[in-house]
């Protein structure tokens, strides 16, 4: 049962077959995340102004296009923030698991809606957020 059957085809880099297959690949792993969005911006445009949907439809694009860009740009001080930082991964790993641990049960005893009430009673501005 410790098989993995994902396909691991041999590209170059900088083959544009390459970044086909990896944009295919990541379009694939996205479609579920920006789809609703997309189809409700579409949907609010159809119904209203051109002018509110291409407001939209160009916020919605800066959205989805500026961290790519910005990534693109920091990707070499990235890459030595994250040599130096490979010596804790291990350390993270276990905090991020004990982390959705704690939250996983806070959301099975109801803990997590009273601990939201007990936030929003003390910074009542977080509830004007979206």
């Amino acid at each position: 049962l410790q098989r993995d059957l994902r396909p691991h085809p041999r590209l170059a880099g900088g083959n544009p077959l390459a970044a086909y297959v990896i944009g295919m690949a990541f379009a694939f792993g996205w479609t579920p995340c920006i789809g609703p969005v997309l189809g409700a911006i579409l949907a609010f445009s159809a119904a209203g102004t051109s002018a509110g949907g291409v407001g939209l439809l160009t916020a919605y694009a800066l959205g989805l296009g500026v961290p790519f860009l910005a990534a693109a740009l920091l990707a070499d001080r990235a890459a030595h923030l994250l040599a130096r930082l490979r010596g804790f991964g291990v350390g993270l790993q276990i905090v991020g698991g004990v982390v959705l641990v704690a939250l996983g049960l806070a959301m099975m005893t109801n803990q997590l809606a009273v601990a939201s009430l007990w936030l929003l009673e003390r910074m009542p501005s977080l509830g004007t957020i979206g």
